[in-house]
């Protein structure tokens, strides 16, 4: 008796070894593939069991049972993160496993230019093909509504920056992400700007510095044109800068700025209305910004592109109307 109980334990322990070596065969075996890669998307709050099937309908010839129980073996069967992932060839049961729990999300990017509008931001984020798009055909208003801004105007309220995020994202949360970190770098830059600064709050330290941006692409110059402006504002002189009027003409501008557009009173005319207009007129980059916080000490009040990308300034009108002849006109210095 006891030696029929000693082979029965014998037997069962030589099943469970080879038991255990086919699973663990199988585990480290690589998942075959229908195509290659192999994406698809966990949504927030699914089982395991909704995972694998979602995997093996994605193209991967994948058993449901072995990943469950393999699962259940390391404990991570609750512990599967949402998001996008892609898996290829070669990758084993064992390694997605390992994925799902860690959250190793397939990525995407976008990025938001500096001196872009926001209508060139929202052509940009609908044509993104990796977004799920939730704003499509709401207004402006909506939108900022969504994003708990009701009272916020959308132009300028966006940080430029390339922003990764899982494929299948919402594009309200990237505009989220992007409004917040404007609101961040504008409540770390604020509080440590030049006295005196002819601004009644932060957003129209935004709003030049969303003028500044547009106005040159060069570093070096964005002090000095900061200061410029700042040296109008404090004499009450209108800005006449030409970005805030072809902004006002949205759609309408083709190109060419001309004399009656200059001479239309609208709210973003700086020819024709003293101060700052209403909103930004595009998205400053953080360069933009720390120039209308810290402008150059500068007596210049004038001006104007040289054709390279750099900007001549000018203390006097005189001084002023010699540079546009030089560098505008192709007139003799």
């Amino acid at each position: 008796m006891h030696k029929l109980l000693g082979k029965l334990f014998l037997l069962g322990a030589l099943v469970l070894a080879v038991l255990a070596a086919a699973f663990a065969w199988v585990a480290l075996s690589p998942i075959g593939m229908q195509r290659e890669p192999v994406e698809f998307t966990v949504a927030p709050g699914s089982s395991l069991r909704a995972v694998t099937r979602e995997i093996a309908a994605a193209g991967a010839d994948l058993d449901p049972w072995l990943l469950l129980l393999l699962g259940k073996l390391m404990r991570v069967e609750a512990s599967i993160k949402a998001g996008s992932y892609q898996i290829g060839q070669g990758v084993t049961p064992l390694d997605l496993l390992r994925k799902l729990s860690r959250g190793d999300v397939t990525q995407a990017e976008l990025a938001f230019i500096e001196g872009w509008t926001f209508r060139q931001m929202r052509e940009r984020l609908d044509a993104h093909p990796d977004l799920r798009h939730e704003t499509v055909g709401l207004s402006e208003p909506e939108i900022m509504r969504l994003l708990g801004a009701p009272n916020d105007a959308a132009e300028g309220v966006f940080f430029p920056d390339t922003y990764l995020f899982a494929k299948r994202s919402s594009d309200v949360d990237l505009l989220a992400r992007a409004y917040r970190a404007m609101r961040r770098h504008l409540a770390r830059e604020w509080p440590a700007r030049e006295e005196g600064l002819p601004y009644r709050d932060a957003y129209q330290a935004l709003i030049m510095a969303s003028i500044v941006e547009k106005e040159t692409g060069r570093d070096v110059d964005r002090a000095q044109i900061a200061g410029v402006f700042v040296n109008r504002l404090r004499q009450g002189m209108l800005l006449q800068t030409d970005p805030t009027v072809i902004y006002g003409l949205g759609e309408r501008f083709d190109g060419n700025l001309r004399k009656r557009d200059l001479l239309a009173d609208t709210p973003y005319n700086t020819y024709a209305r003293a101060g700052l207009p209403p909103t930004p007129i595009a998205m400053p980059g953080l360069a933009s910004l720390q120039a209308a916080l810290h402008p150059s000490r500068t007596e210049a009040l004038y001006f104007v592109a040289r054709g390279d990308g750099s900007s001549h300034f000018s203390r006097t009108l005189d001084e002023h109307r010699q540079a546009v002849t030089r560098y505008q006109r192709g007139g003799k210095s």
